[in-house]
Protein backbone atom coordinates (compact mmCIF):
# COMPACT_ATOMS: atom_id res chain seq x y z
CA UNK A 1 0.00 0.00 0.00
CA UNK A 2 1.34 3.32 -1.07
CA UNK A 3 2.47 5.68 1.59
CA UNK A 4 0.86 8.99 0.47
CA UNK A 5 2.79 11.08 2.57
CA UNK A 6 6.29 9.56 1.41
CA UNK A 7 7.70 11.47 -1.95
CA UNK A 8 8.26 8.60 -4.54
CA UNK A 9 11.01 8.84 -7.03
CA UNK A 10 11.04 6.85 -9.67
CA UNK A 11 13.93 6.36 -12.39
CA UNK A 12 14.74 4.59 -15.43
CA UNK A 13 17.51 2.13 -15.92
CA UNK A 14 18.55 -0.37 -17.83
CA UNK A 15 18.61 -4.32 -17.34
CA UNK A 16 21.55 -6.94 -18.47
CA UNK A 17 19.70 -7.77 -22.06
CA UNK A 18 19.70 -4.01 -22.74
CA UNK A 19 15.98 -3.19 -22.07
CA UNK A 20 14.72 -0.47 -19.98
CA UNK A 21 12.60 -0.84 -16.38
CA UNK A 22 12.23 1.45 -13.58
CA UNK A 23 13.53 1.80 -9.86
CA UNK A 24 11.47 2.58 -7.41
CA UNK A 25 12.45 4.52 -4.43
CA UNK A 26 9.65 4.27 -2.11
CA UNK A 27 9.67 0.40 -2.27
CA UNK A 28 13.00 -0.11 -3.15
CA UNK A 29 11.98 -2.44 -5.96
CA UNK A 30 12.83 -2.51 -9.56
CA UNK A 31 10.02 -2.74 -11.94
CA UNK A 32 11.41 -5.54 -13.73
CA UNK A 33 14.34 -7.97 -13.22
CA UNK A 34 17.87 -5.85 -13.12
CA UNK A 35 18.92 -9.34 -15.30
CA UNK A 36 16.87 -8.38 -17.98
CA UNK A 37 13.06 -6.98 -18.03
CA UNK A 38 12.79 -8.42 -21.90
CA UNK A 39 13.50 -11.68 -21.36
CA UNK A 40 11.42 -11.82 -17.74
CA UNK A 41 8.02 -10.36 -18.71
CA UNK A 42 8.39 -13.01 -22.18
CA UNK A 43 9.01 -15.87 -20.37
CA UNK A 44 6.55 -15.34 -17.15
CA UNK A 45 4.12 -13.63 -18.73
CA UNK A 46 3.76 -14.21 -22.49
CA UNK A 47 5.03 -17.71 -22.99
CA UNK A 48 3.60 -19.42 -19.70
CA UNK A 49 0.46 -16.91 -19.43
CA UNK A 50 -0.67 -15.46 -22.80
CA UNK A 51 0.36 -18.68 -25.04
CA UNK A 52 -1.48 -21.40 -22.71
CA UNK A 53 -4.74 -19.23 -22.58
CA UNK A 54 -4.68 -18.64 -26.59
CA UNK A 55 -4.35 -22.75 -26.49
CA UNK A 56 -7.35 -22.41 -23.80
CA UNK A 57 -9.54 -19.88 -24.41
CA UNK A 58 -11.23 -18.17 -28.16
CA UNK A 59 -11.38 -14.84 -26.41
CA UNK A 60 -8.92 -13.36 -24.01
CA UNK A 61 -9.37 -11.02 -20.66
CA UNK A 62 -6.26 -10.23 -19.01
CA UNK A 63 -6.10 -8.41 -15.74
CA UNK A 64 -2.87 -7.18 -14.65
CA UNK A 65 -1.94 -6.36 -11.27
CA UNK A 66 0.70 -3.54 -11.42
CA UNK A 67 0.63 -1.88 -15.24
CA UNK A 68 4.46 -0.64 -14.46
CA UNK A 69 6.06 0.12 -17.50
CA UNK A 70 3.65 -1.31 -19.78
CA UNK A 71 5.98 -3.45 -20.93
CA UNK A 72 3.78 -6.78 -20.57
CA UNK A 73 0.63 -5.00 -22.00
CA UNK A 74 2.72 -4.12 -25.05
CA UNK A 75 4.06 -7.24 -25.60
CA UNK A 76 0.62 -8.79 -25.11
CA UNK A 77 -0.68 -6.12 -27.64
CA UNK A 78 1.60 -7.59 -30.36
CA UNK A 79 1.08 -10.84 -29.50
CA UNK A 80 -2.78 -10.12 -30.39
CA UNK A 81 -1.76 -8.49 -33.31
CA UNK A 82 0.37 -11.21 -34.70
CA UNK A 83 -2.30 -13.42 -34.35
CA UNK A 84 -4.95 -11.72 -35.00
CA UNK A 85 -6.65 -12.91 -31.67
CA UNK A 86 -8.76 -10.23 -29.89
CA UNK A 87 -7.06 -9.43 -26.11
CA UNK A 88 -9.36 -7.35 -23.55
CA UNK A 89 -6.68 -5.93 -21.31
CA UNK A 90 -7.65 -4.71 -17.64
CA UNK A 91 -4.90 -3.28 -15.69
CA UNK A 92 -4.73 -1.58 -11.81
CA UNK A 93 -1.58 0.60 -10.98
CA UNK A 94 -1.23 2.73 -8.26
CA UNK A 95 2.00 5.34 -9.20
CA UNK A 96 1.71 5.37 -13.21
CA UNK A 97 5.01 6.60 -14.46
CA UNK A 98 4.70 9.58 -16.20
CA UNK A 99 4.56 10.74 -20.11
CA UNK A 100 8.21 12.14 -19.45
CA UNK A 101 9.52 8.83 -17.16
CA UNK A 102 8.18 6.43 -20.12
CA UNK A 103 9.28 8.00 -22.83
CA UNK A 104 12.70 6.93 -21.60
CA UNK A 105 11.58 3.43 -22.05
CA UNK A 106 13.10 1.64 -24.84
CA UNK A 107 10.40 -0.97 -25.73
CA UNK A 108 9.36 0.29 -28.44
CA UNK A 109 13.32 0.66 -30.35
CA UNK A 110 13.80 -2.55 -28.77
CA UNK A 111 10.73 -4.67 -30.42
CA UNK A 112 10.38 -2.26 -33.81
CA UNK A 113 6.88 -1.06 -32.56
CA UNK A 114 5.52 2.32 -31.88
CA UNK A 115 2.19 1.08 -29.43
CA UNK A 116 3.90 1.84 -25.96
CA UNK A 117 3.10 5.58 -25.85
CA UNK A 118 -0.42 4.61 -26.82
CA UNK A 119 -0.78 2.54 -23.54
CA UNK A 120 0.64 5.17 -21.34
CA UNK A 121 -1.16 7.79 -23.38
CA UNK A 122 -4.48 6.16 -22.88
CA UNK A 123 -6.56 8.10 -20.49
CA UNK A 124 -7.73 6.31 -17.15
CA UNK A 125 -10.49 4.36 -15.74
CA UNK A 126 -12.66 3.94 -19.16
CA UNK A 127 -11.44 1.70 -21.83
CA UNK A 128 -9.66 2.21 -25.57
CA UNK A 129 -9.22 0.30 -28.26
CA UNK A 130 -5.35 0.75 -29.02
CA UNK A 131 -5.49 -1.40 -32.27
CA UNK A 132 -8.44 -3.83 -33.64
CA UNK A 133 -7.35 -6.83 -31.18
CA UNK A 134 -6.55 -4.98 -27.96
CA UNK A 135 -8.48 -2.71 -26.05
CA UNK A 136 -7.10 -1.74 -22.77
CA UNK A 137 -8.44 -0.03 -19.46
CA UNK A 138 -6.81 1.51 -16.99
CA UNK A 139 -7.72 1.66 -13.01
CA UNK A 140 -5.57 4.30 -10.98
CA UNK A 141 -5.85 3.05 -7.65
CA UNK A 142 -5.43 0.11 -5.30
CA UNK A 143 -6.84 -3.70 -5.95
CA UNK A 144 -8.27 -3.61 -2.72
CA UNK A 145 -10.04 -0.49 -3.79
CA UNK A 146 -11.16 -2.46 -7.27
CA UNK A 147 -14.44 -3.83 -8.27
CA UNK A 148 -15.66 -4.97 -11.67
CA UNK A 149 -18.17 -7.17 -12.85
CA UNK A 150 -16.33 -8.56 -15.99
CA UNK A 151 -14.34 -12.13 -15.67
CA UNK A 152 -10.84 -12.95 -16.70
CA UNK A 153 -8.77 -15.73 -18.30
CA UNK A 154 -5.48 -14.56 -17.18
CA UNK A 155 -3.95 -13.15 -14.46
CA UNK A 156 -0.70 -11.18 -14.78
CA UNK A 157 0.37 -11.00 -11.24
CA UNK A 158 2.91 -8.52 -11.01
CA UNK A 159 3.21 -6.67 -8.04
CA UNK A 160 6.21 -5.35 -5.74
CA UNK A 161 7.96 -8.26 -4.58
CA UNK A 162 6.26 -9.86 -0.98
CA UNK A 163 9.63 -8.21 1.29
CA UNK A 164 8.46 -4.47 -0.30
CA UNK A 165 4.67 -5.21 -0.34
CA UNK A 166 3.46 -8.34 1.83
CA UNK A 167 -0.07 -7.34 1.72
CA UNK A 168 -0.06 -7.91 -1.77
CA UNK A 169 0.40 -11.70 -1.74
CA UNK A 170 -1.76 -12.76 0.98
CA UNK A 171 -5.03 -15.60 0.56
CA UNK A 172 -7.58 -13.00 0.98
CA UNK A 173 -6.24 -11.19 -1.97
CA UNK A 174 -5.52 -14.59 -4.23
CA UNK A 175 -9.18 -14.99 -3.42
CA UNK A 176 -10.05 -11.31 -4.20
CA UNK A 177 -8.47 -12.19 -8.14
CA UNK A 178 -10.14 -16.20 -7.94
CA UNK A 179 -13.51 -14.74 -7.65
CA UNK A 180 -12.47 -12.64 -10.80
CA UNK A 181 -11.50 -15.55 -12.92
CA UNK A 182 -13.34 -18.18 -15.11
CA UNK A 183 -13.03 -21.16 -13.88
CA UNK A 184 -9.53 -22.95 -15.34
CA UNK A 185 -8.11 -19.08 -16.03
CA UNK A 186 -4.58 -18.87 -15.41
CA UNK A 187 -2.60 -16.44 -12.97
CA UNK A 188 1.41 -16.23 -13.81
CA UNK A 189 4.06 -14.69 -11.56
CA UNK A 190 7.51 -13.98 -10.91
CA UNK A 191 7.62 -14.85 -6.98
CA UNK A 192 7.39 -18.53 -6.38
CA UNK A 193 7.89 -18.51 -2.54
CA UNK A 194 6.92 -21.31 -0.62
CA UNK A 195 4.36 -18.47 0.93
CA UNK A 196 2.61 -17.77 -2.48
CA UNK A 197 2.43 -20.82 -3.26
CA UNK A 198 0.82 -22.06 -0.16
CA UNK A 199 -1.31 -18.83 -0.18
CA UNK A 200 -2.89 -19.39 -3.96
CA UNK A 201 -3.28 -23.18 -2.89
CA UNK A 202 -5.52 -22.08 -0.21
CA UNK A 203 -7.32 -19.46 -2.75
CA UNK A 204 -8.31 -22.30 -4.91
CA UNK A 205 -5.37 -22.67 -6.87
CA UNK A 206 -3.69 -25.97 -8.70
CA UNK A 207 0.05 -24.73 -8.53
CA UNK A 208 2.92 -25.23 -11.26
CA UNK A 209 6.35 -24.50 -10.76
CA UNK A 210 8.02 -23.76 -13.90
CA UNK A 211 11.29 -22.47 -15.39
CA UNK A 212 12.28 -19.28 -15.08
CA UNK A 213 14.05 -16.49 -17.00
CA UNK A 214 17.95 -16.28 -16.98
CA UNK A 215 19.26 -16.20 -12.94
CA UNK A 216 15.46 -17.28 -11.59
CA UNK A 217 15.55 -20.75 -11.55
CA UNK A 218 11.53 -21.17 -11.07
CA UNK A 219 8.62 -19.12 -11.72
CA UNK A 220 4.55 -20.05 -11.01
CA UNK A 221 1.81 -20.74 -13.14
CA UNK A 222 -1.62 -20.81 -10.85
CA UNK A 223 -4.41 -22.52 -12.42
CA UNK A 224 -8.09 -21.91 -10.58
CA UNK A 225 -9.93 -25.10 -10.01
CA UNK A 226 -13.53 -23.84 -10.10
Amino acid sequence: MRNPEKKTETRIVLTHDGSSSAYNSEFKQHYHSVFGALQESQRVYIELGLYEAFKRFEQISIFEMGLGTGLNALLTLLEAEKSQRAVTYTAVETQPLSLEEASQLNFDALLGSHYLNSVHEAPWNRPVAITPFFQVLKHEGCLEDFRTENRFNLVYFDAFAPEAQPELWTQAVFEQLAAMMHPGGLLTTYCSKSSVKRNLRAAGFLVEKHRGPAHKRDVLRAVKLA
